[in-house]
């Protein structure tokens, strides 16, 4: 009865392993992802070039520090002065806890920034200082002249 109920072990076991060896092959493996990886991937991929094109169009230079100062309509009031007297300025506001700073321009070189500093001294009295920061730059319109097509 014994070596019956083994021999019955010993079978099942053996036809248990073969329909296991049907249903799994070593050479491939079965991969179950949700669509939506993807779809975070090519954002990632997006913003990335997003960023690297962005980061291509900056480098160091030089703006004004106009206002540094814990009330925002003060600082607001600034930003609207400097876009009323100087048009063609960029002015940037920022807030750093706990003051709002108002810097202005986008300038290549400490003596384009100088020029300018002077000229906002006249509508600032308090006074304007030249900074180091990292600035936008534009592309440079190319003054050839497209008379040949």
């Amino acid at each position: 009865m014994k070596s019956l109920l083994l021999l019955a072990a010993l079978f099942s076991f053996n036809f248990v392993m073969a329909q296991g060896n049907n249903y799994t092959d070593t050479n491939s493996v079965v991969i179950h992802k949700d669509p939506r990886v993807d779809a975070l991937a090519k954002k990632q991929a997006a913003l990335n070039a997003a960023i690297k094109k962005a980061s291509a169009r900056s480098m160091r230079g030089y703006r004004l520090l106009v206002i540094n100062t814990n009330k925002r309509n003060e600082a607001i009031d600034a930003k609207t002065k400097i876009y009323t007297y100087f048009p063609d300025l960029k002015a940037y506001l920022i807030y750093q806890t706990p003051y709002f700073k108002l810097k202005a321009g986008n300038f290549r070189t400490r003596d384009e920034a100088e020029r300018y500093r002077k000229n906002l001294n006249s509508v600032f009295p308090k006074g304007v200082y030249i900074i180091n920061d990292t600035i936008e730059i534009t592309p440079e319109k190319d003054n050839t002249d497209s008379k040949d097509m």
